[in-house]
């Protein structure tokens, strides 16, 4: 049994995608996708202002560049058509994909970042993001596990969009995983065992301290040391029951 139906009347409907998309530049920085669409990759500018981080990814030189761009005021960017193979992941992995830039479609939030002084993402910001993203994963029919940040694709290089992203409100509608509930007790005899289910889950888990780190930004952003405890112990079960019973879909 799986919840397709409550998610398919939950999300949040947006206008026509041409109402979305404000204004388009297009960046020369993409090539042939391989993979159809199956994700969304959520990343933060790290730059002190929008339009210095849209002119980079629009430089050849940069070798960088993402479909859309969502400034503070909420204006959204098109910079890459989505047929095409955006370069905003990096060496990245998910779930058995190694080349995520074919499979996802990358959004970048404006946003100093860890760099210059990290703040809260603007309510017209996540207001355009939610009419994006829901847009999006209607059309391609991504599941909301499928929906992560950078970090989770590359927890050892980086840590974008970071612990102030508001996941768990973009969960209240269907549009990314929310944080589970918890059971009392250890559902894993060693942390060996974790890790395999970490890995099961999704993660690269090569450096497993900084998949630990990214999996608590993204579900425990509370305390995020890297330590595997009973907490991060018993989301990542809960995690994996709801994914086995069809619920994480």
């Amino acid at each position: 049994m799986t919840d397709r139906p409550r998610r398919s009347s939950t999300i949040v409907p947006g206008p026509p995608p041409g109402e979305i998309v404000h204004r388009e530049i297009a960046s020369p920085n993409h090539d042939v996708r391989t993979q159809p669409v199956s994700m969304v990759v959520l990343h933060y500018t790290d730059m002190l202002q929008v339009e210095e981080a849209i002119a980079r990814m629009c430089d050849p030189a940069s070798k960088v560049s993402a479909h859309y761009c969502i400034s503070r005021a909420g204006e959204v960017v098109r910079l890459v058509p989505e047929t095409r193979r955006a370069w905003h992941a990096g060496k990245s992995y998910w779930r058995g994909h190694t080349d995520v830039n074919s499979a996802s479609v990358g959004i970048e939030l404006d946003n100093p970042g860890h760099t210059h002084g990290y703040v809260d993402f603007a309510e017209p910001q996540i207001q355009a993001l939610i009419l994006l993203l829901a847009d999006i994963v209607t059309r391609h029919d991504i599941a909301r596990a499928n929906v992560v940040g950078h970090c989770d694709v590359a927890p050892a290089r980086k840590i974008d969009p970071g612990e102030r992203f508001p996941w768990e409100r973009l969960a209240r509608l269907r549009l990314a995983l929310p944080r589970p509930g918890i059971a009392l007790g250890d559902p894993f005899d060693n942390d060996g065992a974790f890790y395999l289910a970490l890995e099961r889950f999704g993660y690269d888990i090569t450096d497993p301290a900084a998949a630990v780190r990214a999996f608590q930004r993204r579900f425990r952003p509370e305390a995020i040391d890297g330590q595997v405890d009973g907490q991060v112990r018993a989301l990542l079960f809960a995690l994996l029951l709801d994914r086995d019973k069809g619920l994480a879909r």
